[in-house]
């Protein structure tokens, strides 16, 4: 059995809309509902929520307080969910698939943790401070990092052993696991999986999204 941990936590400054980013409205429902779709259809019935203050819980799911930071948020729902391999995912990311929550999770016949990331398809370099390239990177090695995130359960809980300052500074959690010396393999999943932070952002889930509602009835 799985359990499934959604950081429904951040504030949503960058993406102006005055409320926290997971309760935003986007195609006609609140951002995160399209996630908790998603995951339900994978299968997975054990849900637990982080969620920011003054907002409840879905139907059907068990919200806790969000942290400070991103691990912090992580650690609060895992502590409150039942035993299991566990997935996380960002509910910024709302046009994920059910396929992509069982792919991860089946990665982990193989790995302590198994990430969904897409191809990066872009030329990278590297450069200073001082804006000076001083390498050309081979993107056949590179990819841009996604939710979700499966996890086993001992790896995790490791994991978010490690001090606060540290944790802070994980912008995913598989870094954490990376850091405590497990194996993380990565899932391959398409860029339409991207994540809301901006208004256009926004604009471009909704118009994606509109695709998966159901058809006006006929007058």
């Amino acid at each position: 059995m799985a359990v499934a941990l959604l950081v429904a936590a951040g504030s949503g400054e960058r993406l102006g809309a005055g409320r926290p980013k997971a309760f935003v409205e986007l195609a006609g429902r609140p951002m995160l509902a399209w996630s908790l779709d998603a995951v339900r259809a994978a299968g997975i019935a054990e849900i637990v929520v982080a969620l920011p203050a003054g907002e409840d819980a879905p139907s059907g799911t068990v919200g806790v307080p969000g942290g400070a930071t991103r691990s912090a948020s992580v650690r609060a729902a895992l502590a409150a969910a039942p035993p299991g391999d566990v997935v996380v995912h960002d509910a910024a990311r709302p046009l994920v698939t059910p396929e992509t929550f069982t792919a991860t999770l089946a990665a982990l016949a193989h790995a302590d943790c198994a990430i969904a990331a897409a191809p990066v398809p872009d030329t990278i370099k590297e450069a200073g401070d001082d804006r000076v390239v001083t390498a050309t990177l081979d993107r056949s090695r590179l990819w841009a990092i996604q939710t979700p995130q499966a996890f086993r359960r001992a790896a995790l809980e490791q994991a978010l052993t490690q001090p606060d300052e540290l944790l802070a500074q994980a912008t995913d959690d598989a870094w954490l696991v990376e850091r405590t010396g497990g194996t993380v393999r990565v899932v391959e999943s398409t860029p339409a999986n991207f994540k809301v932070t901006t208004a256009h952002d926004l604009r471009i889930a909704e118009l994606l999204l509109a695709d998966r509602l159901p058809p006006a009835p006929a007058h």
